[in-house]
């Protein structure tokens, strides 16, 4: 890396401890804001195109070097894997069949299991297990690069538990289109998932979400593009009960509910509020979406979520920026703000630069990594399962600590002009051992370095350094450190 005159000057007459960083924050080595559970993706809609693909399993969930269409790429190391249910299916049940979208997307319709109302028997004719055989390869697949926690979710209850058969909204997009008599069957059919998967497919699942932005009005029968359904926070709290009943009614007591999986934080704490004492007892996680990106009051959810004993998960985002800017900068804010205790990206594949590769899922067409696949690697492959969250003490750095390996991990981005970021780790009983070196990755917002590696920062004490140019973000491992 070129320094600038002035510092290689500095460095000849003083040595590196007379340069100094053009700004400094300082690690706090008390602070805790949970253990860190991990990252992962949903695999509606890019799992149910590219399921067989082992490759892009390998950049998905694996810490390898993996080469994809000519690219060698890190490992994004991915071990939080989402599972959609789907309300498609083909059949007609009593002169009654799925009613489409004008506006669908075919790659966006997930087949659903349960296919036939007049049997909940999942072992009976009526459930078809074969279906949606690519999704569920591709979770196959992460299970043994290592993923290790699983969610199911619904975008929509099967297509004949609605008011108007639609597995894309009701008609107007802001009524609730799940029967009131299929409340409970709805429960049903998640619950006979979550077990047929620990039974047969090997996948125990950690939580079941039965919502996903209940609350917006965009889930349009007539013009939605996908599938989706709107849930008042009256019929969420009618359905909550039951999910709990029908999973411990198969024994699946440890397994989670997760809700509500709100469009923002914003929405996400008022659904929260609106919920009564039953529904709230039911739900053991809170789920929201980061579709607020920089706006949004995160503190309020949180505050929410600790003040219920609730756990956090920041359970999708995504954008179309695909320089990786939105994404390093919304991160940030989250571990800032929000404290989530996961973080999920929504489309490893998708075009206009919402997907980590670019690709199109009806195509069945992939070329290669934006840039902000390389961007999501410097914190994916570094803050790992287990590692405390600490206050990075700054709104453009995030902390995270290995007790077992004696590891603190820092990601830094530099948005003004080119300059020293300086790092004071004098708050750790022991901050590392002065002099030692300290290994970094580097990624350029946009185009430049794609993760790469470089071994020319040291420890000073209980500081280091390292230049940044413009849109630059670093991540740093310092090792032998003591809280």
């Amino acid at each position: 890396m070129k320094l600038p005159t002035s510092a290689l000057l500095a460095h000849a007459l003083f040595g590196f401890d007379a340069v100094l960083a053009d700004i400094t924050t300082t690690i706090n080595a008390a602070s805790n804001y949970g253990t860190w559970e991990g990252w992962g993706t949903s695999l509606a809609w890019w799992a149910a195109a590219f399921g067989d693909r082992d490759d892009i399993a390998d950049a998905a969930f694996s810490l390898g070097t993996v080469s994809l269409n000519g690219a060698t790429l890190p490992g994004l190391g991915l071990n939080i894997v989402r599972y959609n249910a789907g309300a498609t299916s083909s059949n007609s049940v009593n002169g009654e069949s799925i009613v489409k979208s004008p506006k669908i997307i075919a790659s966006r319709l997930i087949d659903g299991f349960w296919v036939d109302w007049r049997d909940e028997t999942p072992t009976s004719s009526n459930w078809t297990w074969g279906v949606d055989a690519k999704q569920r390869s591709m979770m196959q697949k992460a299970k043994t690069r290592g993923a290790n926690l699983f969610e199911l979710f619904s975008n929509s209850p099967m297509w004949w538990m609605l008011n108007n058969h639609n597995p894309s909204g009701s008609d107007d997009g802001s009524s609730d289109n799940l029967q009131t008599w299929n409340h409970r069957q709805f429960a049903v059919y998640l619950a006979n998932i979550a077990q047929y998967a620990k039974n047969n497919w090997g996948i125990t699942f950690h939580t079941v979400e039965p919502f996903n932005e209940p609350s917006a009005n965009w889930w349009n029968g007539k013009t939605g593009t996908q599938e989706g359904c709107h849930f008042g926070a009256a019929t969420q709290q009618d359905v909550l009960p039951y999910m709990r009943s029908e999973l411990n009614s198969r024994g699946l007591n440890s397994v989670l509910i997760s809700a509500s999986d709100e469009n923002t934080y914003d929405v996400a704490t008022s659904t929260w509020k609106a919920l009564n004492t039953t529904a709230k007892a039911a739900v053991g996680q809170i789920n929201v979406h980061g579709y607020q990106y920089g706006n949004g009051d995160r503190t309020a959810l949180y505050n929410q979520a600790v003040s219920s004993g609730k756990k956090l998960w920041n359970s999708e985002y995504g954008e179309s920026d695909a320089t990786g800017s939105q994404l390093i900068s919304n991160v940030i804010l989250d571990f800032r703000w929000l404290h989530p205790t996961a973080w999920i990206y929504w489309q490893i594949i998708d075009g206009g630069g919402w997907g980590l590769l670019t690709g199109d899922n009806n195509a069945l067409s992939i070329s290669g990594p934006t840039q902000k696949y390389f961007v999501l690697a410097q914190l994916t492959r570094h803050i790992r399962p287990g590692m405390r969250i600490l206050d990075s003490g700054a709104d453009y750095a995030i902390a995270a600590y290995d007790a077992t390996a004696k590891k603190l991990v820092i990601v830094a981005v530099n948005w003004g002009s080119a300059q020293y970021l300086n790092f004071d780790l004098s708050r750790f009983s022991m901050p590392g051992t002065s002099g030692a070196t300290i290994q970094r990755w580097s990624t350029q917002i946009g185009s430049g370095d794609q993760y790469a590696t470089f071994k020319d920062t040291a420890l000073s004490g209980s500081k280091f350094w390292s230049y940044f140019q413009t849109n630059q973000v670093q991540t740093f491992e310092v090792t032998g450190v003591v809280v």
